[in-house]
């Protein structure tokens, strides 16, 4: 039982990992108003009815209409403000007009006919950006760590090498006190013979009555 609900849960989610691959390949396609169509005082505003939506880059909006009856104009945002059909992107007036969104950001409808745009046929929509789990999840390159994707590579450090042993002269210097050097020995010995040499010359005065 729980091995069925395992694989149910990996078939859904690779379902939905699909659905979205589709969606960001092929599009969805919206009508605008619904059965109404693109028409003067619809039953939902199509401001309110794009809100109820979300629009992605290849997606499509179809507009009905009766054909030579009423067009669709893409225009600037000014121009939708305004209902300015005089200087419009784009003029699509077949009766059943496909518009697909190429790029993310805001577009703007207005309708071609005399009086329309200025009681509500008119659209505003904002196409979502691609975002980036999208990529992501499509992605066969493993991605960069942290560590490998901000921090330069680092040289290694040199190894450490064992400190060289003091020598005696040093270890007396710093870890005894000091010590006076003894006088050379040759003074010493110098000294020691000429005193024994008067000793010996006044011993002999004595003796002999000097």
């Amino acid at each position: 039982m729980e091995h069925q609900m395992n694989l149910l849960t990996s078939f859904g989610l690779l379902f939905i990992i699909s659905a979205g691959f589709f969606r960001s390949c092929y599009g969805y396609t919206f009508h605008v108003g619904g059965k109404n169509g693109w028409v003067i005082d619809p039953r939902e505003s199509y401001n309110h009815w794009a809100e109820r939506n979300r629009f992605q880059v290849n997606d499509t909006l179809v507009f009905k209409y009766k054909k030579g009856m009423d067009s669709v104009l893409v225009v600037n945002e000014e121009a939708y403000h305004n209902c300015n059909k005089t200087d419009p992107k784009e003029t699509l007036n077949d009766g059943y007009s496909v518009f697909k969104f190429t790029r993310s950001g805001p577009f703007f409808f207005i309708s071609g006919h005399d009086g329309k745009c200025e009681n509500g046929e008119k659209l505003w929509i904002v196409v979502m950006a691609v975002s980036h789990r999208t990529h992501t999840v499509h992605s066969t390159a493993a991605p960069p760590t942290p560590a490998s994707a901000t921090l330069p590579p680092t040289t290694p450090a040199p190894p450490k090498t064992a400190a060289a042993p003091m020598p005696s002269a040093m270890l007396q210097g710093t870890d005894k006190p000091k010590m006076h050097a003894p006088a050379p020995a040759t003074s010493g010995v110098a000294s020691t013979a000429f005193g024994g040499w008067v000793g010996l010359i006044l011993g002999l005065g004595l003796v002999l009555g000097f």
